[in-house]
């Protein structure tokens, strides 16, 4: 009985194609024609990787005004389909799994959605493995006594392993298993993140961190007198017969060795990561649906700077030795939090996530089906494009396209001044909040990872968004490019004005413009080696220390509280600060020159808050070019050199940008250092920079690179006139294929 009705049926559908046939016109004859030759060569040799079309056959049937105008594919022919899934076996290339970790609980897992997921996630933990070494950079200075200069050199370690090994690897890799190359250049992430904690099992929290803790100076004890704990603080005074003690655990070199060559390795993983992700999600999933998917993936990895950040945050908020108890707060200048602590729990993160990549077919099944169908329905039509076995003369040949092409070449060139503009924000933002607005660093941290890049998350979705509905032409995608850099340069521009001045009774009372520690009220105290304890006097004067303020005595309250006496640089007053006065002093005392620990109180809130609005601002703008950046970049070049493009990019962004802007923003925060510590060897890390130097130079250059960059996206809207963003993959719905999602 099922069989008479099944011949009924095909009887009913060839009648309607003979009544077709007869009613149009030669053409539609020729297109109907070719349609039932290819239903011929399915039930006769459909290749193996046309199984997994099930899912985009039912599809067809959901969405049916998703197939152009021609001829639709019947239920029939589906359920045709869907037994073909049923009996036929998967290839190598289309199996999801390694070895022998395998099987159909896995290969459900072997589509495009998954992919893009957990592509998403690995670029989300790789980001916050760089937002967290940026969250945690100036703990690395003090801890290690090191020069911005030198942390920027060191964090430009992963982009020199990319000038090196990134075009390189990522052209033969494209060759290769794409997921596999993916998931062994993320080891490297985590091989990055054990390497960069090695220096605290090495060298332990330091002898100044544990000096400034309850434990390390015994003080634990009840019956301890203020006397006594007055002694371990009598070295930071002014003391004419004092003998100088450098500060002997000067050993800067092997711990900057050892971060150099972590973020060495960590530069591998990167470039593999983003040169082969990009072009395996291009190469897998339809172009009509790519501006959206690698947003959501951008979404993702726009998140991982917040998840460094807040880790940094976090572990900060902890002091280096997370067991003992410090004796100083969190706003002091010397706290030093658990800087180590997170590249731990990064580690094994991303150690599980790329496991799982590794897991990935060679190619998705549904893009396999793609590709046959269309290699089947062009059969006779275009020859078959031999794909060139890997060989430097081949790379060499590439490279040359690349070079003659006019719209990659002013992409990459603009990218190059936007990401040397943009660079000391990624890099030094941290400490320039720390320096300009007196937050520590655990809030610089957190804002630095929450704040702003919440904004770059919105940004990038909702343009992928837009894109993605209205599927603007080249030459509008290039327009809003230049928008976005002219919005930048203004905003970063904006950053001078921005600052939080000081009022005019607080200030470095030893500096008269340039660096110059001494005075004649000081001048016999020996502090050439007391390190940085900010003292404020009665007079919100804020001096380095007590020694440079001139002071001779100590008071301490509650063991930890310290008001110096006899302070030489304080003019004495009965008027001011009375209330902060122990109940014992004396007026003899209160007239002898008073000044308390720390820093003196400053409110620079609403600064803070309107640099954090203009932050954002620019974070959402220059979020949403993102996606029209990449598609331009990426649709501009041909197919093939997709891979190599991608890596040849991040090349010489790292030549040109990545290397060269940490080391010259570095340099110019190190020339605005007003004070500098000193160890036995030399020159240790800076304490205290010239803020309103440090902000007019920084924001300036960095202005006018984004303005250089921003003339370059002008040349791309120039040279892209003809170039189509969303041409159809193959056209292949019209045989109701590929229609579906994975």
């Amino acid at each position: 009985m099922e069989d008479t009705n099944e011949m009924e049926q095909l009887t009913a559908e060839e009648n309607k194609a003979t009544d077709k046939l007869n009613s149009h016109g030669p053409a539609i004859q020729n297109r109907l024609l070719e349609k039932t030759n290819y239903d011929k060569n399915i039930r006769n040799s459909l290749e193996l990787e046309l199984i997994n079309e099930k899912y985009e056959m039912e599809k067809v049937i959901r969405k049916p005004s998703l197939l152009p105008k021609g001829p639709t594919i019947t239920t029939e022919e589906i359920n045709e389909y869907e037994d073909m899934y049923k009996d036929m076996p998967l290839t190598e290339e289309t199996t999801c799994g390694i070895w022998c970790i395998k099987g159909p609980l896995l290969q459900k897992f072997a589509n495009k959605k998954a992919y893009v997921l957990l592509y998403g996630l690995l670029g989300c933990f790789t980001s916050a493995t760089y937002a967290y070494f940026t969250g945690t950079i100036t703990s690395l200075e003090k801890r290690f006594k090191i020069s911005s200069r030198t942390a920027g050199f060191i964090s430009t370690g992963n982009d020199i392993s990319q000038i090196f090994i990134c075009g390189f690897i990522s052209y033969y890799a494209g060759k290769g298993h794409k997921p596999r190359w993916i998931a062994l250049s993320m080891y490297s992430i985590v091989l990055f993140c054990l390497l960069t904690a090695l220096p605290h099992a090495l060298f332990g929290p330091g002898e100044s961190s544990l000096q400034l803790t309850l434990e390390y100076s015994g003080q634990l004890h009840d019956n301890m007198t203020d006397a006594i704990i007055a002694k371990q603080y009598r070295k930071t005074l002014c003391q004419p017969d004092k003998i100088e003690e450098c500060e002997e655990e000067s050993g800067s070199f092997y711990p900057a060795a050892i971060l150099l060559i972590a973020q060495f390795i960590g530069g591998i993983g990167g470039s593999v990561y983003h040169s082969l992700g990009v072009s395996y999600m291009d190469d897998n999933i339809q172009k009509s649906k790519t501006p959206v998917l690698i947003s959501f993936a951008y979404f993702l990895r726009m998140l991982g700077p917040a998840i460094g950040f807040s880790l940094a945050s976090f572990c900060l908020k902890l002091y280096v030795s997370p067991t003992l108890t410090p004796t100083i707060s969190t706003n002091d200048p010397r706290w030093l939090g658990a800087w180590w602590l997170g590249w731990i729990v990064l580690s094994v993160i991303l150690a599980v996530l790329s496991s799982l990549m590794a897991l990935f077919p060679k190619t998705l099944p549904r893009a396999a089906v793609r590709k046959a169908i269309a290699m089947e329905k062009n059969k006779g039509k275009i020859p078959e494009e031999q794909e060139e076995k890997a060989s430097f003369k081949d790379m060499m040949k590439t490279i040359t396209r690349l070079l003659k092409n006019k719209t990659y070449v002013c992409n990459n060139l603009a990218s190059i001044f936007y990401c040397l503009g943009y660079m000391p924000y990624w890099t030094f933002m941290p400490k320039y909040i720390e320096t300009q607005y007196k937050q520590s660093a655990s809030v610089s941290s957190f804002v630095t990872g929450t704040v702003g890049l919440i904004f770059s998350a919105i940004g990038v979705v909702v343009s992928g968004a837009i894109i993605s509905k209205y599927k603007p032409r080249a030459r509008i995608l290039a327009a809003w490019n230049v928008a976005v850099g002219a919005i930048s340069f203004l905003g970063i521009i904006s950053y001078m004005f921005l600052g939080c001045d000081a009022p005019p009774t607080t200030q470095i009372n030893s500096f008269t413009g340039e660096v110059r520690t001494f005075t004649e009220c000081n001048k016999d105290c020996k502090c050439d080696y007391v390190q940085h304890s900010p003292v404020c006097s009665q007079h919100k004067e804020m001096f380095i220390s007590a020694c440079h303020a001139g002071c001779r005595d100590i008071h301490v309250m509650n063991k930890t509280h310290k008001v110096y006496t006899n302070c030489s640089c304080v003019m004495p007053s009965l008027n001011e600060s009375i209330n902060e006065f122990p109940s014992y002093f004396d007026d003899e005392l209160k007239m002898s020159g008073v000044a308390f620990s720390g820093n003196c109180p400053l409110d620079c809130t609403k600064p803070f808050y309107a640099f954090l609005a203009v932050v954002c601002l620019l974070k959402f703008v220059g979020a949403t070019g993102r996606s029209s950046n990449f598609l331009v970049g990426v649709r501009c070049v041909e197919e093939k050199d997709k891979p190599a493009a991608m890596g040849f990019s991040l090349t010489v962004l790292s030549l040109f940008a990545f290397v060269p802007s940490p080391i010259l923003f570095g340099h110019i925060v190190d020339t605005t250092c007003l004070f500098w510590g000193k160890t036995c060897t030399g020159q240790g890390n800076c304490w205290l920079y010239d803020e309103d130097n440090l902000r007019y130079i920084m924001n300036v250059i960095a202005g006018n690179l984004i303005l250089v960059g921003t003339i370059f996206d002008a040349g791309v809207w120039y040279y892209v006139k003809n170039l189509k963003i969303f041409d159809d993959d193959v056209n292949i719905k019209a045989l109701g294929v590929g229609t579906g999602s994975d």
